[in-house]
């Protein structure tokens, strides 16, 4: 067999090209997002370096479902608020997993200390389902809606472990709130583990349905929502719903754009 003249251009150079670094037509989309495109193969298999990344991410997901929140770590990133400690009726990791239900209601032992006077906000820690989130960002997420909403009476930081959304309810009813502000462990996942989420209930009390909260998802530092813009958002959140004695899907999340923008200050609206 004779060799192919180098001048033959009836050979198409396609599979050379298609194998350079410069013709990857998936870098343009890797930019767009963090899911797993365009992985490649080895063979008829994925490449080994992307099955180790799924399983590194996989193990990081449970890790973040599985590890205990570090309260004392926590407590002092927080100081020097005043804080308060419970638990849920979960009384273990296991069974907070398997309970839902247990998850949204406080221990029987708890004794959290029914307050005197009434307050404009309650804030509440719960580990939810990534404590590593919660140990992450809670606290300078608190610090920065704090400092977004000084104007208002604020009452004491709870802290709250084995604990869902709900919990919430009877926490903000006990301290007489009239807004609660619950962050919670958002559900890991294979791209990002540690986001974290706000939910506002207006007038808490037992019983409140998912309905009539509004939440903040996604904040996290890989490119999900900053502490600034979640403290931006919370703060009209609250403004609105202290306004309009309300919350939950009656309560839209429309911020004007200069509420949103870099800087912006929320102002409570005259209308």
């Amino acid at each position: 067999m004779s060799a192919r003249d180098p001048s033959d251009q009836s050979v198409s150079p396609s599979a050379d090209a298609a194998s350079a670094p410069d013709r990857d037509i998936w870098s343009a989309l890797r930019q767009a997002t963090a899911a797993r495109i365009g992985l490649g193969r080895a063979g008829n298999a994925i490449p080994l370096g992307e099955v180790l990344d799924f399983q590194f991410a996989h193990a990081t997901a449970r890790d973040a479902v599985h590890t205990p929140l570090d309260i004392p770590a926590l407590e002092d990133q927080l100081a020097p608020l005043p804080l308060l400690r419970v638990a849920s009726a979960a009384t273990d990791r296991s069974t907070y997993l398997r309970r839902p239900d247990l998850g949204r209601i406080l221990s029987p032992d708890c004794d959290l200390p029914e307050a005197s006077e009434t307050c404009d906000i309650v804030f509440v820690i719960a580990d939810g389902l990534s404590a590593t989130a919660i140990q992450r960002h809670a606290a300078p997420v608190i610090h920065a809606c704090r400092a977004a909403l000084a104007e208002f009476a604020i009452g004491p930081v709870v802290i709250a472990s084995q604990a869902r959304v709900a919990i919430g309810d009877p926490i903000g009813a006990m301290l007489k709130a009239q807004v609660s502000v619950v962050l919670v462990g958002e559900r890991p996942g294979l791209t990002v583990s540690d986001s974290l989420g706000l939910y506002l209930t207006f007038g808490p009390r037992p019983g409140r349905r998912d309905s009539e909260r509004n939440c903040i998802s996604n904040v996290h530092d890989h490119g999900g929502l900053t502490y600034e813009g979640a403290a931006r958002t919370l703060s009209w959140l609250v403004r609105e719903a202290l306004r309009r004695q309300l919350s939950g899907v009656d309560l839209k999340d429309d911020l004007p754009a200069a509420v949103t923008g870099p800087g912006a200050q929320p102002q409570l609206p005259t209308s």
